[in-house]
């Protein structure tokens, strides 16, 4: 499989599947939680409360551990996501996010506990996927 292929299937999956699980590690203790996702190009965005505990974990060590796909997916391939995140409150990134999102848990995107988590993958490895030779990993600088 060339890189060309294994980045179109993994797109595929960040654009067919919307929930994941975000994993953080404080005090060498995972803590994993199911999120809404969404996607531009490999990068994902997830809304939170500021005040969440999440925050304050990733704020103590900003990286991040997400898997999304399996049940959305035809095949149930799904991809483990090493990553980087940033907390973000610029209102363009918000906007975007209200946008395209289900309005859950906040009232108005104008909420100033609301902001975003942005997770830039440092690898994204490709799961169980009848099409590929996987599993198979792509790096990012």
């Amino acid at each position: 499989m060339n890189n060309e292929q294994l980045q179109n299937e993994i797109e595929n999956i960040l654009n067919t599947s919307k929930i994941g699980v975000l994993s953080t590690a404080h005090n060498n203790t995972p803590n994993s939680r199911y999120m809404v996702f969404y996607n531009y190009g490999h990068t994902l965005y997830t809304k939170t409360s500021i005040e969440s505990k999440k925050i304050a974990e990733f704020k103590d060590n900003p990286k991040a551990h997400v898997l999304i796909g399996y049940d959305e997916t035809n095949n149930r391939s799904f991809l483990e996501i090493d990553a980087n995140v940033e907390i973000l409150k610029d209102q363009e990134t918000i906007d975007w996010i209200w946008n395209k999102q289900d309005k859950s848990f906040f009232d108005s995107k104008d909420d100033p506990n609301l902001c975003v988590i942005k997770v830039i993958p440092k690898s994204i490895k490709i799961m169980n996927d009848k099409k590929l030779d996987t599993p198979q990993t792509i790096t990012f600088d």
